[in-house]
This record gives C-alpha cells, structure tokens and sequence, in this order.
C-alpha cells in the first residue's frame, strides 16, 4: 500500500511556515557574494555534529567537536566518541556533495549508514543494510523486518513523488518521523533519520547555503523531541504536532543562525559592510568595556597604524565611536 501520511496544516503550522520563509529569505539576501559564509557553514556544520551525536549521548562538547573539525586532537577522550563525531562529518560531507539529487533511493540510505557505522562506530551489525533481525526501543516496537524493505520503498516513493508538492520543511519532517518508525537498521537510526531530515532541505534547495543547525536545537530540548515522536505514535501516527516541532525547530534555528548573521555584519548606508575576524573580535572587547588605542593594539596584536586601519570602516559605520581626546580618547559601542 503507498505511503500517504496523515496530517493537517493546522493555522499554527501556516504562521510558523510563513515565519519560516521570511526569515530564510532574509538569510538568503543577507548571505550573497559575502566573504564570511564559509565560516558560517563551518560553524553550522559542527554544530548540526554536535547535536545529533549528542542526542544519542556522545559526551563531547561543541569545543572538542569544533577541534575534530580542524584536525586537532583529543587525547583524553575516548576513542568510539571521536570516531562518531568524525563519522558524522563524513555523513554531512556525503549528503552535501549529493545535495542536489533529484532522487534518494534505498542505496544513498545504505551508504549514509554505512559512513554513519565505519570503523566500529555502531554497536550493531550489519552496517550498510538492513536489519534481519526484531527491535524494541524504548516503548516503540518497530515493523518486523521482512516488512522493512517494502516500508522504505514505500517511503522513498512518497518522499519522490507527491512529498514534492509539500514545503521542504513539511517533507522533510514527515521523511524524519518515518524513517524513525520503520527504524530499519540495529543501531544508528537516530543519526541517519537527522541526517536524511537535513538532506531533504539540502536537495529541495531550502538550506542552499547550509547555514543553521536544527539538530542542535532538537538537542537543546531533547525531551520534547522525544515526546513529539511518542506523541505522533500514541495518536495514529497523525503527524500534524510532530510538523509543528519541527517547523518550530527548523524556525528557532534560523533565527539562531541570523543572530549569528547579524554578530558578523552591518548596514552602512545600504550597502553591507562585512567584518573582518579581527573587527569582529574587537567588537566582541567593545561589548565588555572602552578600549584605548593601546589597549586595542594589545588585544589585537597591531600597530597603531594597523588598530586605526581596523577601526576606521566601525567609525564610518557608525558601529563604535571615540569619546575623549585623539591620544587618551577610549572607543566604545555606539
């Protein structure tokens, strides 16, 4: 029997999504032909590897995490922690070269456990297919699995076909709690559900610029996350609240991401001024207390030529401004 999800676009639901589009939107404009984007995707990137590894209780901090992500090292931690977190890289580095297949077929879901399970990364075999066996997790009693092979084909047909005429956020929740029901694999289901969820809006071209982090907010309110699935269960898989956190998930991580925007940029005279990683750490001190020049040029590690190349685009922005004398004036947050 094809897969038709049961749900209603509820007037909560159509406010969110609408909230939704205006502020990707806003994101999307903010984003074009500025220098600081790949330092946004870097940041999201670890954080989404934060959240989902940290739902299914990795220990490691979104420090440690942003260290694995440079190639540092971390000699204290435990050797299965870091392999998970580097595994979820190499998903989310798989799922972003891939972002714009027309298609997910059962394979890409195989690979993406695969990369997920590498080099003992799962605590249950087979990695890279389906489970043959029964499961039970928690409270929830997953299909039996000779019906699994046909549930996700059934899936992967809706999520291909009549799943396009949805918004990618509605697709791409009801792609999420799906995938989790059927549970098709003994471990790692968790990770590949959240990473399938952001593949969808990757390819549906929602999140064109992979710059927010929704699975860090799923991980900031773990346990309504886990209620809103229990929920959808208990109500006969009617998914119209389960749609609705994760709009409001999907939601809160946009407005985290331009919080972030806004902390790395400004208007000036309609045109954007974008803030070098020196601006933006002295803006950072300036938020904390007046600085001198000298006091700038110590904190900044600069000549005093290089402090004032540093503060003049601020100054015109009207970002900061100098109060007191030329020499033993102090600059402060406008």
């Amino acid at each position: 029997m094809p897969y038709n999800p049961s749900f209603q676009t509820t007037p909560h639901l159509l406010k969110v999504l609408e909230e939704i589009t205006a502020l990707n939107a806003r994101i999307q404009g903010a984003t074009i032909g500025v220098g600081w984007v790949p330092s946004l995707q870097k940041d999201a990137t670890a954080r989404q590897v934060h959240g989902s590894t940290a739902i299914e209780g990795n220990p490691l901090t979104l420090a440690e995490v942003k260290i694995l992500a440079e190639g540092g090292n971390l000699p204290h931690a435990k050797p299965r922690a870091i392999q998970e977190v580097l595994n979820y890289f190499a998903a989310l580095r798989f799922i972003e070269k891939n972002a714009k297949v027309k298609e997910i077929h059962i394979r890409d879901i195989l690979k993406l456990h695969s990369i997920i399970g590498q080099k003992g990364a799962l605590d249950r075999e087979p990695v890279g297919l389906l489970r043959p066996y029964a499961v039970k997790v928690g409270g929830h009693l997953p299909p039996p699995a000779k019906e699994v092979p046909g549930l996700m084909t059934d899936l992967l047909a809706w999520i291909n076909g009549p799943g396009r005429t949805w918004p990618a956020v509605v697709s791409s929740a009801i792609l999420h709690y799906q995938f989790e029901f059927i549970h098709p694999f003994g471990d790692g289901n968790g990770r590949v559900g959240r990473a399938l969820a952001t593949w969808e809006l990757y390819r549906r071209q929602f999140d064109s610029h992979h710059i927010f982090a929704t699975d860090e907010v799923l991980l900031e309110d773990r346990q309504s996350y886990y209620r809103a699935f229990h929920r959808a269960q208990t109500q006969g898989h009617d998914l119209s609240g389960w749609v609705e956190f994760i709009a409001e998930a999907v939601n809160e991580a946009l407005r985290q991401a331009w919080s972030r925007i806004e902390a790395v940029s400004a208007s000036v005279k309609g045109k954007q001024i974008t803030l070098t990683p020196k601006q933006e750490k002295l803006m950072a001190l300036l938020r904390q207390a007046p600085l001198g020049i000298q006091e700038i040029q110590t904190e900044l590690k600069v000549t005093k030529p290089g402090a004032h190349h540093i503060l003049k685009p601020l100054l015109n922005a009207d970002l900061i401004k100098r109060e007191g004398g030329h020499k033993t004036g102090k600059y402060r947050i406008a």
